[in-house]
């Protein structure tokens, strides 16, 4: 997820933050009642969120299932009665003709890409909220600063699959594979830097 700052310190009503929502252009998440403003992340986040939506994008074509990067919002409904808003970085939905404007209610895959100030929202604080969504499959979790993506999926219990370079990764609720690298294609950190040197004297030696 890109880096989410709290810019009200007190809680609202979720009625309030829905009017905010329509009178600015900044993303705002809400989680418990606090509201925490989306700014913008960096060109690695953008790489991987745009790599799995193109990817996902180009599959799901004449399929019923759709996929969305980041402007999309999912709604949480909650036993207490207010809910929970949140913007995740790619989303999967079968059932998107049923959605509210520009919310969705019914996903089946959730991918937040993790930077440094979200990582324990991510995985701990958003993961709770999203595995109360009863149609939600798997919740994909992509770090950016090393390569390692981490799924839990619904049929184990949300028990935590960690795949690595040289892996590949099923999307079992659109059965879709990928690679780990494909994933990570552009992406600039170390351990990407290190693959691509060991990639390049095969492809030179061909």
């Amino acid at each position: 997820m890109a880096s989410a700052v709290r810019n009200l310190d007190e809680p609202i009503c979720e009625e309030a933050y829905l009017e905010l929502e329509k009178q600015t252009d900044i993303r705002h998440e809400y989680i418990d009642g606090y509201v925490y403003a989306m700014v913008g992340g960096s060109f690695n986040h953008g790489r991987i969120t745009q790599n799995l939506a193109r990817k996902i994008g180009n599959y799901l074509e004449g399929k019923p299932c759709e996929v969305f990067a980041e402007s999309t919002k999912v709604k949480m409904p909650m036993p207490y009665g207010r809910s929970n808003y949140v913007y995740p970085d790619v989303v999967v939905d079968c059932s998107v003709n049923k959605a509210e404007d520009n919310t969705l209610t019914t996903p089946v895959i959730v991918v937040e890409v993790l930077s440094k100030s979200t990582h324990y929202r991510d995985k701990v604080t958003k993961r709770h909220l999203y595995q109360q969504i009863e149609t939600l499959q798997e919740y994909v979790l992509v770090e950016q600063d090393v390569v390692e993506v981490i799924i839990r999926r619904r049929r184990s219990n949300w028990i935590s699959e960690e795949f690595f370079l040289g892996d590949s990764v099923t999307f079992e609720s659109i059965n879709l594979t990928l690679t780990v690298a494909d994933i990570y294609d552009r992406v600039q950190n170390e351990e990407m830097a290190d693959w691509l040197a060991q990639k390049t004297p095969d492809a030179n030696n061909g």
